[in-house]
Formats: structure tokens, sequence, C-alpha cells
């Protein structure tokens, strides 16, 4: 990948419903020299998709938490039933005094409260504890590196 690349995918992150014509005039290239550098970005996995943002605030997310999940055996083999919790939107296996780190969106404290109680249902949880977000500074997209 090269500063070519980098470039594309940092001006993709910021709006995705760029043009290859206005992507290839922002790096020097064609608009078909810039669509043949994103697909095969695409090939090779580092564009995974392309998605939307959206306020979660706006729609029924206002309540964000971290939990930090503690467990009584091994909780690499339950990631679908993390997944099955549609308020979850990330679940990381971790290391560390937890087992994993999930990241949760809710309308209500009382929704994240019946969140955590289904978590305590998934087999081999023994605890949780939650960390609710009061602001959030900034989100930051994954910076395309230099090697």
């Amino acid at each position: 990948m090269d500063h070519i690349d980098r470039e594309l995918l940092t001006r993709l992150q910021q709006d995705a419903s760029q043009s290859y014509a206005a992507l290839g005039r922002a790096v020097g290239l064609s608009a078909g020299a810039a669509h043949e550098r994103v697909r095969k970005l695409r090939e090779r996995g580092v564009i995974r998709r392309t998605t939307v943002e959206v306020d979660p605030a706006a729609v029924g997310g206002g309540v964000l938490a971290y939990v930090m999940v503690d467990s009584t055996a091994w909780m690499g083999d339950s990631a679908q039933d993390f997944a099955a919790l549609p308020e979850i939107l990330e679940a990381h296996v971790i290391a560390g005094s937890a087992s994993v780190l999930v990241k949760v969106r809710t309308t209500t404290t009382e929704q994240l409260q019946d969140v955590l109680r289904r978590i305590y249902a998934i087999d081999g949880v023994s605890g949780t504890q939650a960390t609710v977000v009061l602001e959030t500074f900034f989100e930051r997209p994954v910076a395309p590196h230099t090697a």
C-alpha cells in the first residue's frame, strides 16, 4: 500500500459517497485509475464494506456503556452469544482481569440493565462491570498508517 492508497482510504473514510472523479482529482489520478485502486483495496480486504455513519442519539441509542465481562471459563467460543444481543455493537476477547469487553448502546439505563441481565445469562459469565459514557470527545476512524 503506497501513499496514494492511504490518501484514498482517508478520503473515503471522510465521505464514502465521493465520485471516483473527485477522488482521482484529490490524489492526482484519473477517475478510472482511482476506481481501479479502490477495487483492488476491496479485493485485498483493506476496505471491508461501505456504510453510513448514524447519530446514535437520533435513533434511540443515547446511552453508551462499555462492559467488562468476567467469566468462569474461556469465552473465545461465545461470540455468537454476544452477537445475539442487538444492543451490543462490539465484543472483544481481552487480556487482563476480565475476559470480554463489549460496547453497548441503549435508549435508557433501564434497558442497559436488561442487557446486563441477558449478558449474565450467557454460559460462563460470572460478572460484569459497566461504565456509562457521559460525553464523547471524539471518535476516529482507523488511520491508514505508513509501513
